[in-house]
């Protein structure tokens, strides 16, 4: 049973950081890329970041784009998302996803197969 966890959302004020955790198991992480979205109230579910197998390959959306970092362990099959200058408008419910999706489908939701319950991070101004 493949599960994936995160981990480390919270409170945090505008200009401030957090790091989110995504533990996998039940799949042979090192297969996967790796995909953060996030969901704001009233919103549809938006891409954030991805990082293929390789650890190498990341993408970013524009609006998190040089303050937003993702990373993969492999020893511990866990992604991480660092979230640093945090702004109010990055509040949401943030989900990490497993999938093989080819870009330019990497940003679509619907081409990752596995998804955590998520975690919420709330920016205050």
């Amino acid at each position: 049973q493949v599960q994936l966890v995160e981990s480390g959302g919270g409170l945090v004020q505008a200009g401030g950081s957090l790091r989110l955790s995504c533990g996998a198991s039940g799949l042979t992480f090192s297969s996967y890329a790796m995909g953060w979205f996030r969901q704001a109230p009233g919103k549809e579910r938006e891409f954030v970041t991805a990082i293929y197998w390789s650890g190498h390959d990341t993408y970013y959306s524009d609006s998190v784009k040089g303050r937003f970092t993702i990373s993969r362990d492999s020893a511990t099959n866990t992604a991480y998302l660092q979230m640093d200058s945090l702004k109010p408008e990055d509040t949401a419910v943030y989900y990490c996803a497993a999938g093989s999706p080819r870009l330019p489908d990497i940003v679509r939701p619907d081409k990752y197969d596995y998804w955590g319950q998520g975690t919420q991070v709330t920016v205050s101004s």
